[in-house]
């Protein structure tokens, strides 16, 4: 299977360049025959608001909206996208992910840990991080900050994950390393589409990344480079939670001791 990781640089609150740029990394995901694709969180907005004025003027209802329409329509192909969104519904804003899959929307995820002012646009999802199925592949969702909570891996692990699809817009240094970290944790696939440029006076870090079950980078984009990055994976090989011929790395687990992590006080 035919993994890729666009990356891009979003413009503030334009959404007619935002859609062209969308559109170039489909088209070049395309040319290269690539059947799942994860592309930046909230391409279709930027990141940096100052109001909620700004984060509604650029959003988007899923699937009804217009960036959701390309994306379904791309996905008509036999493809799976998933991409981040800045969604509005009934209730506000979301920094979400939406999933489409051979022409149609498979759900929606919207992003539980909220990053910095992300608190003053959004709410926050209340809803465990999903998986979808996809040619006989299971595929867990997730966005940006859930990187640092390593619940939420370890739960789509749990669900039955075999590659976990990021969307995100990444400042902190050390981000990407943690994904070779939940990589290997889990044993899992990890797909992290990260944006690239400055908005703002915030920077983003852009090398985006493929890793493997056992945290090698398969495949790497630089921290300014737009475009696309691909690999060929086998997801069947995250199935195989053995680290050592007699360690497991879920059965091996001592879930009655760890109830100290779901306490709130």
């Amino acid at each position: 299977m035919r993994i890729a990781v666009g990356q891009m640089e979003p413009v503030l609150m334009d959404r007619v360049e935002n859609l062209k740029r969308v559109r170039a990394l489909l088209n070049e995901a395309t040319m290269n025959e690539v059947e799942v694709l994860v592309l930046p969180e909230l391409c279709n907005s930027g990141y940096v608001f100052e109001s909620l004025e700004e984060a509604t003027s650029v959003s988007e209802e899923i699937p009804s909206g217009e960036f959701s329409r390309e994306l379904l329509s791309w996905s008509k192909e036999n493809h799976l996208v998933v991409a981040g969104f800045c969604e509005k519904t009934a209730n506000g804003l979301y920094n979400s992910a939406a999933a489409f899959a051979n022409g149609e929307h498979l759900i929606t995820y919207r992003k539980l840990h909220l990053f910095l002012n992300e608190k003053d646009w959004f709410k926050p999802g209340d809803e465990e991080p999903p998986i979808v199925e996809f040619k006989s592949a299971r595929f867990g969702l997730m966005v940006c900050f859930d990187w640092i909570f390593p619940e939420v891996a370890r739960v789509l692990t749990i669900k039955g994950a075999q590659v976990i699809l990021h969307p995100a817009n990444l400042v902190l240094p050390y981000c990407q390393d943690a994904m070779v970290t939940r990589s290997i944790e889990n044993s899992v696939f990890t797909a992290t589409a990260n944006r690239i440029g400055t908005e703002r006076n915030v920077t983003f870090s852009g090398n985006s990344q493929i890793t493997d079950v056992d945290g090698t980078r398969l495949a790497t984009l630089t921290g300014n480079q737009a475009g696309l990055t691909f690999t060929d994976i086998d997801p069947r090989k995250a199935d195989d939670k053995m680290i050592t011929e007699r360690n497991h790395i879920i059965n091996d687990r001592k879930p009655e001791l760890y109830l100290r992590i779901t306490q709130t006080d």
